[in-house]
């Protein structure tokens, strides 16, 4: 079954169709069942969503335009019951959410796998992982945007803790900031990040972009400062963003 939910529906409807849909996302994750989808019509949901152990899609109309506004009031999406990587993520902006993984609280009470593909995760804050917070857990991040997400101890973009491990695969991680280590990443685990760009973070004490405890494997990308040991195809130098003031981080026709 797909589920529908748009601004202008009711949690009163059945979410059977886009003239039903139900008003919250949440209530349509709660009728879901696995393997189910629950499509999100463009617009500001002002929601804390939780997948509640469920494997299934939650799907943004599009990631400039369908956004989930935490107001502050914890973690905007929230995976901490057993989910695997059938548990999707995708086109969404995740922003104003604060908590462990102001955006996305991965695996705090249970080890949890999700995929996140095609968001925009940016302006969260958090004690740890201002953007995201992921902890003995397995994850998949496909083409997501990581922007401005501040964390007031490690991880202003992703912090990484404990055992499972996290493949950041075509990523631009980007201007977050930490108050301790790793502006960009903080990781403890080996985890995989290829095809990517973390450029532009910062962190009051030490390693701007990515601070690491066993090393990341890291391939194919784009790296401010470099990163020890050196992987195959790794660059460092200005990506050149289009208009990052205005949040546009498409790359000009000269970047390298």
């Amino acid at each position: 079954p797909t589920w529908h939910v748009s601004t202008t529906g009711s949690d009163a409807n059945d979410g059977s169709s886009q003239e039903n849909a139900f008003a919250t996302i949440q209530h349509g994750i709660d009728a879901s069942s696995d393997g189910d989808v629950v499509l999100v019509s463009a617009g500001t949901y002002y929601e804390n969503i939780n997948y509640n152990g469920k494997n299934i899609v939650v799907q943004g109309e599009d990631r400039e335009t369908t956004i989930i506004d935490g107001n502050q009031n914890g973690s905007v999406v929230t995976f901490n019951s057993g989910e695997d990587d059938n548990a999707v993520l995708s086109g969404f902006t995740i922003t104003n959410g604060n908590g462990y993984g102001g955006g996305i609280s991965i695996g705090l009470n249970t080890s949890s796998s999700p995929t996140i593909v095609n968001c925009i995760i940016k302006e969260n804050s958090g004690d740890w992982g201002g953007g995201v917070y992921c902890e003995n857990s397995t994850a998949i991040f496909n083409n997501n945007l990581i922007i401005n997400n501040q964390a007031t101890n490690n991880g202003g973009g992703i912090y990484r803790d404990d055992d499972g491990s996290v493949d950041i695969i075509n990523c631009t991680i980007a201007f977050n900031s930490a108050s301790s280590n790793g502006g960009g990443i903080a990781t403890s685990s080996n985890d995989t990040i290829k095809n990517s760009i973390i450029y532009f973070n910062t962190a009051n004490q030490s390693n701007n972009n990515i601070h690491g405890s066993p090393n990341p494997v890291i391939t194919y990308s784009n790296l401010q400062g470099g990163y020890s040991p050196e992987g195959e195809g790794n660059i460092d130098a200005d990506p050149l963003f289009v208009d990052p003031t205005n949040e546009d981080y498409h790359l000009n026709a000269s970047s390298p």
